[in-house]
């Protein structure tokens, strides 16, 4: 698992001029849109979190409610907010964010299902259009950078929210992801509509809002972010409730093996997000489940207690040895304590057991670039390059592959991948910069060249 902190990502190429005219409105309309959102203490810690498990997981459970809805599912993507609130929203046309709390504190996996076809129902309607243009082409980090741009003027950092937020007025005095009380119920429709195609009970939509409905009567300050942009009522709820009632899928139970995926899941965000104490007293040695045993795992690893931590996860590689995830965290545990060799292995076996998973392929590379052995620059290298083809937009992949292409001497195909890990968190100036840099090392004409031009080309996303 691993995280892009916000505030590292963007805070660099965002610069204050052509904002300053209309400062004062800006804040009081960036300060009011924020409560909307999550409270500023929160935002100001916001990084989005990559995880293959989470992903895969939640890649399977929505893909037949992106069908179901019409969209191709290739084109929707997913990302994980590190913040313990409930709250999901849609920024960019087909992108859902979702914070790591709702997983948490889901029961089910179709309570999380319905989440993630109420998010399809708002972008199927359209119900964020007037407001997406500024996010249209950028990248999660770019607009997860929006958020804690607001953060940090709610905090009376009002020169950094605005480094942080390019051509913010036009998205705060639109609102950013607050929806309407007619576009909820639209989208609660909707949803029932992607469920009842996909044979799935609505039972999990009503249950997540049943969690939510109490806090309309308490302060914006305590209420979770999605009370504040999708407005609840227990009129809204009972509707809905009336019609899974009536629906024939309403007693479908979820697959078994989603069930046990979402507590793994649970289990792992747990141990890596909370304390260490806080972990073992919610997951106490007696507990002898597979999700205690992994969450202890990693509660370990983050004391730090490499020894104990690699024990552990080995007994749960004894148990399941097809399980790639925990190769993957013995990888992960053992290259953050120096072990590059080690890591190294346990990420190829998680590699040979999950094939062409970009980052499992990206901690197999950087693994072996750590090792120091020359020799395995070039399969390095071409594992990371293999990895960045099937995704364009992880900006540590393309940081490593830069590295493994200046360990060769290629320093122009370096400066291209630094360009490329530019563009993918979303820091435009800083990729033209190394895209000119890469063009004048580069055989003009040629595709890498190619590539360069195009990137020094790239205009910034309209505001």
């Amino acid at each position: 698992m691993s995280t892009t902190s916000v505030n590292q990502t963007v805070s660099a190429d965002h610069p204050v001029s052509g904002l300053l005219a209309s400062r004062r409105l800006l804040l009081q309309a960036l300060c009011l849109v924020f409560m909307l959102i999550l409270p500023a203490q929160q935002a100001w810690a916001l990084s989005l979190i990559r995880d293959a498990e989470t992903e895969r997981f939640l890649r399977v459970i929505s893909e037949p409610v992106f069908v179901a809805g019409g969209l191709n599912p290739s084109a929707v993507n997913t990302y994980l907010i590190n913040a313990s609130s409930i709250n999901a929203f849609v920024a960019g046309g087909q992108n859902v964010f979702m914070h790591t709390g709702t997983l948490q504190q889901a029961s089910t996996p179709n309570e999380v299902i319905g989440v993630m076809a109420h998010e399809t129902g708002h972008i199927t309607g359209s119900h964020l259009t007037g407001r997406r243009e500024a996010f249209e082409s950028a990248s999660a980090p770019a607009i997860v950078g929006y958020l804690l741009g607001v953060g940090a003027i709610a905090l009376g950092a009002g020169d950094v929210g605005l480094a942080l937020i390019t051509g913010g007025q036009t998205v705060a005095q639109r609102g950013l992801l607050a929806y309407t009380r007619t576009q909820e119920a639209s989208a609660d429709q909707a949803a029932l509509d992607f469920l009842e195609r996909t044979g799935q009970s609505g039972r999990g939509l009503v249950s997540f809002f049943d969690k939510l409905a109490d806090q309309e009567a308490l302060s914006t300050r305590s209420q979770d972010p999605y009370v504040r942009t999708h407005p609840l009522s227990r009129e809204r709820i009972a509707a809905l409730q009336n019609r899974v009632d009536q629906s024939p899928f309403k007693d479908q139970k979820d697959p078994e093996e989603w069930q046990v995926a979402l507590d793994m899941i649970k289990a792992k965000l747990h141990g890596f997000i909370d304390r260490p104490q806080v972990t073992f007293r919610r997951y106490p040695e007696t507990d002898q489940s597979t999700p205690a045993r992994y969450a202890r795992a990693i509660a370990y690893y983050k004391i730090p207690n490499t020894d104990r931590a690699i024990a552990e996860i080995d007994a749960l590689i004894a148990d399941y040895p097809a399980n790639p995830y925990f190769q993957e965290f013995k990888g992960q545990a053992l290259f953050e304590s120096g072990r590059a060799e080690e890591a190294a292995k346990a990420y190829a076996a998680a590699d040979r057991l999950l094939p062409n998973q970009p980052l499992i392929m990206v901690g197999l590379g950087q693994a072996l670039i750590a090792t120091g052995d020359k020799t395995k620059t070039t399969e390095a290298r071409e594992i990371l390059e293999r990895a960045t083809q099937i995704e364009r937009d992880y900006p540590t992949a393309f940081r490593i592959l830069a590295q493994a292409y200046a360990d060769e001497g290629n320093q122009p195909m370096a400066a291209l991948a630094t360009a490329e890990q530019n563009v993918a968190a979303g820091r435009l100036p800083d990729a033209k910069q190394w895209a000119a840099r890469a063009k004048r090392g580069l055989p003009e004409g040629s595709p890498a060249w190619q590539r360069a031009d195009d990137i020094s080309r790239i205009e910034p996303p309209r505001t």
